[in-house]
């Protein structure tokens, strides 16, 4: 194609476009090359200076080159060039109007005429002639020049004909132009052009949406007389033509399969039929008695989202019918039965659709109508939407109001027949009448339970305090109570229930409940959530506008439904002595709170939090939490009798640090246990707030908890009974719906990630239980010895049991023994059936004892995080440095599971990046120096004992966690009174209550260790931080790595003693301290030591290489350094080292090692030499040019060698030889040799395995190799003809 175009082009006139302009201007002709490249904004910046460079020159020649080009281009073989060319034409008809539509138009036909071209560029052509039409219809000139108009519908009703290249793209430009022109040029120009398709608008799709879109346009035009003419009927939507308009619907939706998408002209049918006052005809009878009647696939998706597209076309009443008709109900089913997977699921598309209606709509009544319609769309009561559906977030105030009042009364008078509701053909077979519609209202209340919840956890959903109250006091009293009568202070009390509540929907009321208030903890405040706070400000969350807890409001509400005991009935009634942990609860936060008033502290709302959170799970387990609640009591009692007492004794004797720590430290791990989401919470905010007054005795306890090696012990914090108690099962399943409610929310929450930990538990607790089962089953092939003997010792009292002396049989045995026999086996079988059920129970128990010891570990790591946090300058986090490490080692040691790892996981980041790399640490050592550096020594000692280096890291860093600790920080008034460069060196030199002379030993020794032992776990980066953030000790240690570098065990270690000298010297902190004599001493030592280093003898090991290149950047900047100091430095031993070391290693030509070899030398005066350029031979070029030659085909498989004649291999013998002693100098003993290499190979295969040599070859095969033989003096003859010519 582009050559023919090329070819065209050059038979155009001379004086229409000169030949010069393609030496003259490259600027201009690079234009067209940009249009047709397959980036988008290339193409557009071309368009917009090819414009701009027309105007400027203004030249007739070059515009009427760029049309020729834009023409030509639009056939372009390359699809993205196409658009680029017909943009261009458009652009620059619109820019230059003095030229004819209808000469480009003409110009357009001339060129791509699709009976002119050949075959292969026939689609070419079609698609030239469209991108041509659009090029023209978006210069925006087509209604200046009717005619041209009717030139190119003409243009593009001819390309329509050939749809399997173009598809509908004709059409749609048509439907483009229509919508441009005015409804005169319509009516004069192109109403009769149409008139074929307009008339026969039911037979396709596309001829159909044309019709619609000129009915659209042009209603004067197109009236109802008009229309009985072309269509033989005044409307388009009538009992006669649905029939015609679901077959073209059907064959619409069968074309859009795989875009998954609604066709436009099915949308513009529905927008005609409200037009025309059809609509019910139209989707009764089109819709659902049409489309749906089809099976199951493009036409009910089709159905599915007109549906979606029509919501927001529709009045509130249609949307209630439409909402309950046949088209919900089978888009129900089909939400259900596209729940597994690998199937075509259309809800995340109709979840759009409906979002959209109701962000953009404005009337509560249509957004309240579609909410309940999508809502009462059931499955067996259980609605195929998402209680957590997102939607909701984009209902109006007025609209949620009476949106959550229908969810209320369906949950009290559940109304199945006002539901649309379906059941699946499995379902109806399973269920009878009765089971099915008990089952139906469990199902629908359970839903309406979330989905309230949802709405108030969903912080997009603009609600206001009363409904947020409503709903809570709501789900709060139908979870724990009933009512009796009526009252005016109780209003949930009015709401009466057609069907009772069981215990089945009270124990998910249970968790919807306690999720619900987790959901209000987290609740902002309403100008928060609508405004958004500040970048810098901290949300307020739980509390309501006047300050207030959440959480308060509803204990109020519970104490009225206690009081109010004629009106209102409780699910499980509090015992006398419940009632008074309760009533002692309300009086504990009163006084709270009249506390607060005077002076408001973090303590006091933390404790109100803690009493009022065990105070609502008094409701839910009552006998678990009273003596909690007393403790709890008790506890804040004797915390404000301490604070008493210290007000009244300041200047008295020290008392004992105080007990109410301990016991609340106590609650609080006793409350973790709990498997809820919002105790933890709740339980972490308390610990912060009482974080200065933690003691050493109140720590001890929490890290007891973690200690690896009491996990055995009775006396732990958790207390797990057998799982076939029914009582057990509820925290399980509360925590398991609390935290899928939670992921399904939006709320989000800081401690998100870490309570992932429990949803987690459960399954790898599965997984670990089946695994162990099938141990056990695959066990069970060996028979219990005492089993066996039970079992003949049952066979020898029925005389059972035959032996070899009397050969009895089963024969001998009457009925009566049969019998009897019959009945010990099965109680023999069925008592080791129970025994081995037992030990299965066992086992299971002792693993769901072990899943819930780490889940409760985990979530003690939460109060050891916020002490690290909030008191890391305290002495007692000191005592959290063994054990987190004994946690770390016994963790990496052992073979755990997905949570135990987390476990470690989370231990390990609490230590080394919150306590180890922390800003804030205990600066007062007092009198436990001598106890900081045992453990110091303790430490290093077990890191050096270690196996993993891994474990060995956190070791080291506790080890320089303890160094920080000893050293601290220098006086703030010894900076003051020095000058800046004083100040810097003291406070490098400056090591606070450190002993040097014992820490260094502990660390020269562990240096000792490193370079002594072929094994170590420590590590140089290890030793690199410790002189990085200690120069002072590093200067200790410094003499200890010189002489490791030639004293190192292994080769290796002598290269690591070379870094850790090299990052020492290079550190300024170093040479601050060294200034002077010391430091030219230092290099002195250093310089002996690199002598000593480089005498190798020659070899060409890598390990050695590896120690030479670490030695060499040692000596680099040791050289370096001395000559710019211009040290007092001998350095001529090791500049002859150095020369000699090329002798003892081969040098590459470049490399990394040979690098900086050279870089040394170049201090030295020593340069790198130069390698001289030698020309190559012109004829050893030939040569290698020849051999190549040797991949090639082959000469005899080529046609000009076919006509000589085959010579023998004498003949070949003497051609070789005069080759030899031709003018070209040719050795051809490459050739030899690699016939004699294939000879070799031939002589090895034929040798016998003796050794001995090989036989005459057999009558049989001599042919075979005389005819080889022949080939190769052929093959040897052409070589050598071939380069004699060459050479001549």
């Amino acid at each position: 194609m582009s050559v023919e175009m090329v070819e065209l082009s050059m038979e155009v006139p001379e004086p229409v476009r000169p030949a010069g302009i393609l030496q003259q201007n490259r600027l201009f002709l690079d234009f067209f090359w940009d249009l047709a490249k397959p980036d988008q904004e290339v193409r557009l910046k071309a368009v917009e200076n090819l414009i701009q460079y027309l105007k400027t020159n203004n030249k007739e020649d070059e515009l009427e080159y760029t049309f020729k080009r834009l023409v030509d281009g639009l056939a372009h073989t390359r699809e993205t060039a196409r658009p680029g060319f017909s943009v261009a034409l458009g652009q620059v008809l619109s820019a230059f109007e003095d030229v004819s539509l209808q000469s480009i138009l003409d110009r357009i036909k001339q060129k791509h005429n699709p009976k002119a071209v050949k075959k292969k560029l026939f689609r070419n052509a079609l698609f030239g002639n469209l991108f041509g039409v659009l090029a023209i219809q978006q210069s925006g000139r087509l209604s200046k020049e009717p005619q041209v108009v009717l030139g190119c519908v003409q243009l593009l009703q001819s390309l329509s004909q050939n749809r399997q290249h173009v598809k509908d793209l004709p059409n749609k430009t048509m439907m483009d132009i229509l919508n441009e022109i005015p409804e005169e040029v319509f009516e004069e120009v192109l109403l009769s052009a149409l008139k074929t398709d307009l008339a026969s608008a039911f037979n396709t799709p596309e001829q159909l949406q044309l019709l619609l879109v000129a009915l659209q346009r042009f209603p004067q035009t197109l009236k109802p007389k008009k229309l009985k003419k072309l269509l033989g009927s005044s409307t388009i939507i009538n009992a006669d033509n649905i029939p015609r308009l679901t077959e073209v619907m059907k064959m619409a939706a069968h074309s859009m399969k795989k875009e998954c998408v609604l066709p436009s002209v099915v949308l513009d049918l529905l927008k005609l039929s409200l037009k025309e006052d059809s609509f019910q005809l139209f989707w009764n009878t089109a819709i659902v008695n049409g489309m749906l009647k089809e099976k199951a696939g493009p036409t009910h998706y089709l159905s599915f989202r007109l549906l979606g597209s029509a919501l927001p076309l529709l009045s509130a009443d249609q949307l209630k019918e439409v909402l309950s008709g046949e088209v919900m109900k089978q888009y129900g089913e089909h939400v259900v039965s596209s729940q597994k997977p690998d199937r075509f699921k259309l809800a995340p598309e109709m979840d759009t659709y409906v979002s959209d209606f109701l962000q953009g709509c404005q009337d509560a009544d249509k957004q309240l109508a579609v909410m309940v319609g999508f809502s009462s769309l059931t499955n067996q009561g259980f609605p195929v939407v998402s209680p957590v559906w997102k939607v909701v977030q984009h209902l109006q105030p007025a609209a949620l109001q009476p949106y959550v009042d229908w969810l209320k009364n369906m949950f009290l008078q559940p109304q199945l027949d006002k539901l649309l509701d379906f059941s699946t053909r499995k379902q109806k077979e399973n269920k009878e009448a009765n089971e099915q519609t008990e089952n139906s209202i469990f199902r629908l209340r359970k839903w309406i339970g979330s989905r309230l919840s949802s709405i108030i956890d969903n912080h997009q959903v603009k609600k206001s305090e009363d409904l947020i109250m409503d709903v809570a006091r709501f789900i709060f009293f139908h979870t724990f109570f009933s009512a009796k009568k009526a009252s005016a202070d109780v209003p949930e009390t009015k709401g009466k229930l057609s069907v009772p509540l069981d215990d089945k929907t009270r124990g998910v009321l249970v968790n919807t409940f306690f999720g619900l208030l987790l959901s209000m903890h987290h609740l902002p405040l309403a100008q928060d959530s609508a405004e958004g706070a500040t970048v810098n400000q901290k949300r307020v969350q739980g509390v309501t506008a006047d300050g207030t807890l959440w959480i308060y409001h509803l204990v109020q509400y519970a104490q009225v439904l206690l009081d109010q005991t004629k009106c209102v009935q409780s699910s499980q009634p509090f015992s006398p002595e419940q009632r008074q942990a309760w009533d002692s609860m309300m009086q504990s936060v009163a006084n709270l709170k009249k506390k607060a008033k005077k002076g408001a502290t973090a303590e006091s709302g933390a404790f109100q939090q803690l009493f009022l959170l065990v105070g609502m799970h008094l409701f839910k387990a009552p006998e678990e939490l009273l003596d909690t609640m007393k403790d709890l009591q008790s506890c804040m009692d004797k915390a404000q009798e301490k604070k008493a007492k210290k007000k009244k004794k300041q200047a008295t004797e020290q008392e004992e640090e105080p007990e109410w720590v301990e016991v609340l430290v106590d609650i609080l791990l006793s409350l973790l246990s709990q498997p809820s989401r919002h105790i933890r919470q709740v339980c972490k905010t308390v610990f912060t707030s009482v974080c200065p007054h933690v003691t050493a005795a109140a720590l001890t306890a929490i890290l007891d908890v973690l200690d690896p090696d009491k996990d055995d012990e009775e006396d732990g914090a958790v207390v797990v009974t057998d799982d076939n108690k029914p009582q057990k099962k509820k925290p399980n399943e509360e925590d398991d719906d609390e935290e899928m409610e939670d992921e399904e929310s939006e709320g989000s929450d800081d401690d998100s990630d870490e309570d992932e930990d429990d949803e987690a538990m459960e399954e790898d607790d599965e997984e670990e239980e089946e695994d162990e089962e099938e141990e056990e089953e695959m066990g069970e092939g060996a028979v219990d010895q005492s089993f066996r003997l039970e079992l003949m010792k049952v066979l020898k009292q029925q005389n059972a049991l035959a032996t070899e002396g009397d050969g009895s049989s089963d024969e001998d045995l009457d009925d009566d023994a049969m019998m009897e026999l019959d009945k010990g086996l099965a109680a023999l079988f069925s008592e080791q059936k129970k025994k081995t059920q037992a030990k299965k129970d066992e086992k299971a128990k002792i693993q769901k004892e072990k899943t819930l010891v780490r889940d409760f570990k985990i979530k003690v790591l939460d109060l050891i995080e916020v002490f690290v946090a909030r008191q890391a300058g305290s002495p007692l986090v000191l005592g959290l440095v063994e054990p987190l490490l004994s946690i770390i080692d016994r963790g990496m040691s052992s073979d755990s599971d997905q949570q135990a790892q987390d476990f470690l996981r989370r231990a390990a980041d609490i230590f080394r990046n919150q306590l180890c790399r922390s800003k804030v640490y205990c600066r007062t050592v007092g009198d436990r120096q001598g106890e900081l550096h045992d453990l110091l020594d303790k430490l290093m000692t077990k890191a050096q004992k270690l196996s993993e280096s891994s474990v060995c890291l956190y070791y080291f860093s506790a080890s320089l966690y303890v160094v920080k600790v000893l050293r601290g920080a220098p006086p703030a008034e010894a900076k003051e009174e020095q000058p800046a460069d004083g100040a810097a060196a003291n406070d490098l030199s400056f090591m606070g209550s450190m002993d040097v002379d014992r820490v260094s030993a502990i660390f020269r020794d562990a240096l000792s260790s490193f370079m002594g032992k072929r094994k170590s776990p420590l590590s140089t980066q290890m030793f690199t931080d410790l002189f990085t953030r200690f120069p002072g000790l590093c200067v200790k240690l410094l003499d200890a790595a010189v002489q490791h570098i030639t004293s190192g065990v292994r080769v290796h270690q002598q290269g690591q003693a070379c870094v850790l000298v090299l990052r020492a010297m290079q550190s300024r902190e170093v040479q601050q301290l060294l200034s002077g004599a010391p430091w030219t001493e230092l290099c002195v030592k250093v310089s002996g030591q690199l002598e000593a280093s480089l005498q190798i003898e020659q070899t060409e090991s890598k390990v050695v290489k590896e120690k030479v290149l670490k030695t060499l950047e040692l000596c680099q900047f040791l050289v370096k350094h001395v000559n710019q100091q211009k040290l007092s430095v001998d350095l001529e031993p090791l500049q002859k080292v150095l020369q000699s070391l090329t002798s003892a290693i081969a040098f590459k030509k470049t490399g990394k090692l040979e690098d900086t070899y050279w870089a040394v030398m170049k201090h030295f005066g020593v340069m790198k030499p130069k390698v001289e350029k030698i020309k190559p031979d012109k004829e050893a070029n030939q040569q290698q040019v020849l051999k190549k030659k040797k991949g090639f085909l082959p000469e005899t498989k080529k046609r000009k060698k076919r006509n000589k004649p085959i010579l023998e291999p004498a003949a070949a013998a003497a051609a070789a030889a005069a080759d030899n002693n031709s003018t070209f100098k040719y050795k051809p003993g490459a050739d030899k040799g690699q016939a004699k290499k294939k000879h070799d190979k031939k002589t090895k295969q034929k040798r016998p395995a003796d050794g001995a040599t090989a036989s005459q070859p057999s009558p049989a095969k001599k042919s075979k190799t005389t005819q080889s033989e022949s080939k190769t003096a052929k093959k040897k003859k052409k070589k050598s003809k071939q380069k004699k010519g060459g050479g001549e």
